[in-house]
């Protein structure tokens, strides 16, 4: 039987330690043993899992597909998601009957959507062990082997003013254990030491910024060591991951820069672009590395909180979001909504596109992947929670077909959507949250 022998058999966990940081390497052909057959292929890597949170619904008309099942004409709002159809999913009738307030109170249907989101449930009492959320439990189940079991991210800043009577844990957060919100961070420079610093010695990561060190020059003289024992093809892969963290290093000082110089805004956190986009992608960018690494498997991202003001200059709307999802059910205003409703699906786009350009395994981060797009809420007029605006794009390692506009019977909790995704993932369970059967995907 035919084998190949590399010149080194790197271990999976292979990092690079320097000065206060470490750095995980991506896969590697070096990795497959030596003397492996070439007709075996390395093991499938394991699943990874995004769930990415944006409220105040969808101008609905313009977001669901006119026709079912496959071969179905991208809405207005979804059409940026063409390019991958293959790969993703529009879930049609979904429903998340905990986060409607029954005191009917406006401000209380914000403050539960967020946290109803993953879970089909509120922390209370009636939830033994306390609420979690999906994202936690597949940290529990398929995250344990990974320097960090989850990695929660966020677009805006805490807030600190909560109305509807919740405590404002509710607004900051999409993901929760054992009845405890877990805080989500914003900050790209936080994140980024968090993937790639020692994080438990403070005075070594100052060292390095004293010293005007990256981290890659930190490591720079064990780079080209390895370099040396890999074949040309694994060089090639190396030096464009480390290239890629060359990247985010370059752009995390910029805005850190811009923040520093911005005496208009002093209370920007240092380290976060000035732009909505910039920032989100630089997130999305830092959950692609987290994967690559297999630094952590499971993620979630916060878009914007609920009530936020925030504008997207870049949708073409000025208008602040909560406010334009406010449209009194005027078509103008509604289309108004949809751009900003396009724009956000348009950086999902962008997203995908870059876990399409990045290989994993036998194929690329978006086949081994389920990313999990939508919001706890529909009309954002009428604070209504059914149907809502839902996207599952990703081919969870082979177990999940794309390509189609699923439409689940009305007033399907989406609790069975999230019960049919924690089997696809490896993480079979009888119930979660308020689902009442699992969805067929």
């Amino acid at each position: 039987m035919t084998a190949f022998i590399t010149k080194k058999h790197l271990a999976r966990r292979t990092i690079l330690r320097g000065l206060g940081a470490t750095i995980a390497l991506p896969f590697l052909d070096s990795m497959v043993a030596a003397q492996t057959p070439l007709s075996a292929s390395p093991a499938m890597p394991r699943p990874r899992f995004l769930g990415i949170y944006v409220p105040h619904g969808a101008t609905m008309n313009r977001w669901t597909p006119a026709t079912a099942g496959t071969g179905f004409e991208f809405s207005e709002i979804l059409s940026p998601l063409e390019g991958f159809r293959d790969r993703v999913n529009i879930v049609t009738n979904l429903y998340h009957p905990s986060a409607a307030s029954p005191e009917s109170d406006a401000n209380a249907d914000h403050a539960r959507s967020a946290p109803v989101y993953l879970s089909g449930a509120l922390p209370n009492d009636d939830v033994p062990g306390g609420m979690v959320t999906m994202d936690q439990l597949l940290a529990q189940r398929i995250g344990q082997d990974t320097p960090l079991p989850s990695l929660e991210l966020a677009i805006e800043n805490v807030a600190l003013s909560c109305p509807g009577g919740y405590g404002c844990s509710f607004l900051n957060t999409i993901s929760w254990r054992n009845g405890t919100p877990l805080p989500m961070e914003n900050s790209p420079q936080i994140i980024f030491e968090r993937l790639f610093g020692d994080g438990s010695n403070a005075e070594l990561r100052l060292a390095r910024k004293q010293e005007d060190r990256s981290i890659l020059d930190s490591v720079v003289d064990k780079v080209a060591r390895l370099q040396t024992t890999l074949d040309s093809g694994d060089r090639a892969r190396l030096s464009e991951y480390l290239e890629n963290i060359r990247e985010i290093e370059r752009r995390i000082e910029l805005a850190e820069q811009q923040s520093a110089g911005a005496e208009a805004i002093p209370e920007a956190p240092v380290g976060i672009p000035d732009s909505f986009d910039a920032h989100l992608k630089l997130m999305f960018e830092l959950q692609l590395l987290a994967w690559r690494t297999e630094i952590t498997r499971v993620g979630t991202l916060m878009y914007a909180k609920d009530l936020s003001a925030t504008s997207y200059a870049e949708s073409g709307v000025r208008d602040g979001f909560h406010g334009a999802s406010h449209h009194s059910n005027d078509p103008a205003r509604m289309a108004t909504f949809a751009r900003i409703n396009r724009y956000h699906v348009e950086t999902l786009a962008w997203f995908l596109g870059k876990l399409t350009e990045t290989p994993d395994g036998d194929g690329n981060l978006l086949d081994n992947s389920v990313v999990l797009y939508g919001s706890s809420m529909s009309n954002g007029n009428e604070h209504n929670h059914d149907p809502l605006p839902v996207v599952v794009a990703g081919g969870a390692g082979g177990k999940l077909q794309g390509g189609r506009h699923i439409v689940a019977p009305p007033h399907t909790p989406m609790s069975n959507l999230m019960l049919a995704l924690l089997d696809t993932l490896g993480v079979p369970e009888d119930r979660f949250g308020d689902s009442t059967a699992k969805l067929d995907i």
